[in-house]
């Protein structure tokens, strides 16, 4: 089996058939499920490849799946997809030990970059990375308002909620927000949390 090879894991047939395209005619091998159970009953051991799951599925969702695999002693790189709202879903996903999410809608060249990054490195960055070394330092000039304002942001709240939490107005979240992106230099929500939970802040 190619070591180019995508584990698709969707159970959204127009969904499933649109990754699975856009991987085909970018060079990767793509095998597809339905579901998380049809890639356990198919994988052989040991196992190629990477996989890339939705989180939310019927039955058998994608942090099941996820602790399934690792139970199995499968070291694949796992990439969760994940809808809108579900940053905290994520984070519980890259501390069981998936290397990245992606959040939809995504754009096409975001999966790709994030699947052969995935494949390049073979599981999750390592403490040691210079890139995350660089991301704590940057954190450590955050003032004590916005680094409370990212620990909220990495839990899943919105700005209404976390001027809630932090007795501040929504608009004055989302000025903090926009410092903390800037100092991280994250280029994205879902970046920012992905560093901070590989970075173990969270």
């Amino acid at each position: 089996m190619p070591a180019n090879l995508v584990h698709v894991v969707e159970d959204d047939p127009a969904m499933r058939d649109s990754v699975a395209f856009l991987l085909d005619t970018s060079g990767f091998e793509v095998a597809l499920y339905e579901a998380g159970t049809d890639l356990l009953d198919r994988l052989a051991a040991p196992a190629v490849g990477c996989v890339l799951t939705d989180i939310r599925m019927p039955g058998l969702d994608g942090l099941e799946l996820l602790r399934h695999l690792r139970r199995a002693g499968h070291t694949l790189s796992v990439i969760m997809m994940t809808g809108h709202g579900d940053v905290p879903l994520a984070v519980e996903a890259m501390k069981l030990g998936a290397c990245d999410f992606i959040e939809k809608p995504f754009d096409g060249d975001a999966l790709l970059q994030a699947l052969r990054a995935a494949m390049e490195r073979g599981g999750p960055v390592a403490a040691t990375d210079p890139v995350l070394r660089a991301f704590l330092r940057r954190v450590a000039t955050l003032s004590e308002r916005e680094r409370q304002v990212l620990d909220q942001l990495v839990a899943g709240g919105t700005s209404k909620e976390i001027g809630r939490a932090l007795d501040i107005s929504p608009r004055t979240v989302e000025i903090y927000r926009a410092k903390l992106m800037a100092k991280t230099q994250a280029g994205c929500l879902q970046e920012l949390v992905r560093w901070a939970v590989l970075a173990g802040l969270v």
